[in-house]
């Protein structure tokens, strides 16, 4: 069996927790780590305090991740501590990293050149953002200001990204291909799934009781619909990690075994598109 990483999502802001802006970038890291076969062990909201995000990334150490995603706090202002947490959680200083403050200015630069800033150049507030925990490795941010960081501590890798969607997808879709492809590989996720001629989970729990614990790869997971909405629902049968052949095996046999459950109740079902 082909190991799957392990990965722990931090998103962190006060605008998250006070539901002034809704947190996206979760959703989307999870169905991205999935389709590629790595396991979301964890997602944390957390609010922009230092010793908090500090304790939570010793936390998620100690829970054994291998990735650690940060989302947000990166900025030029006060209240962008997420660099300043990671480095006090694992006893490391900042300092200043001269690739980070190039790509810092390049980037106020281009904009203003282009008429989207009001300044180039660097100042306070922009040099911050180039304040890194010692060892890290910057990561350009083409759709922003704020470089992403890649930090490794022991077998963990800590991931730090700017919490504005657009910026975060770009880091890891431009400069963080090689890693994703190093710690992910060619894992991925396939997925089955039935429509089901019955609308009460309860009557379908005495089946999936009985096929759920035989195939403990398989995640297997009824979605409930607003009673009265429509007649059926949904059963999704998922395998994520390992080889390809190795998911199609263990998925066909979860898949036929619940069909057979099923029918057996004279529950009717059809299989809806098998996606990847």
């Amino acid at each position: 069996m082909t190991y799957s990483a392990i990965v722990e999502i931090l998103v962190i802001g006060n605008e998250i927790l006070i539901g002034d802006i809704q947190d996206t970038n979760t959703s989307w890291l999870c169905r991205l780590i999935n389709s590629r076969g790595g396991h979301v062990a964890r997602g944390t909201m957390l609010r922009d305090d230092v010793d908090e995000i500090a304790a939570e990334v010793g936390r998620a150490l100690e829970r054994g991740a291998d990735v650690i995603f940060t989302s947000g706090g990166l900025g030029p202002t006060a209240d962008d501590l997420t660099l300043s947490a990671v480095a006090q959680g694992l006893g490391l200083p900042l300092e200043l990293h001269p690739e980070a403050l190039r790509m810092v200015k390049e980037q106020y630069d281009k904009f203003h050149a282009s008429g989207i800033m009001a300044q180039g150049g660097l100042n306070p507030g922009r040099e911050k953002m180039a304040w890194l925990p010692r060892g890290s490795v910057p990561l350009f941010n083409p759709g922003g200001t704020a470089p992403g960081v890649l930090l490794r501590t022991g077998r963990t890798a800590i991931i730090s990204l700017p919490g504005v969607p657009s910026e975060l997808k770009n880091i890891i879709e431009s400069s963080l291909q090689e890693f994703m492809n190093q710690t992910f590989g060619d894992g991925g996720s396939l997925c089955r799934a039935l429509r089901v001629r019955c609308n009460d989970e309860s009557l379908l729990e005495p089946i999936l009781r009985k096929v759920v614990p035989r195939h403990p790869r398989v995640y297997i997971k009824s979605l409930a619909s607003t009673v009265g909405m429509t007649p059926e629902l949904d059963i999704t049968l998922t395998v994520t990690g390992g080889e390809t052949g190795e998911r199609v095996r263990l998925l066909d046999v979860a898949f036929g075994e619940l069909c057979r459950g099923l029918a057996e109740q004279e529950i009717g079902f059809r299989e809806m598109a098998r996606t990847v």
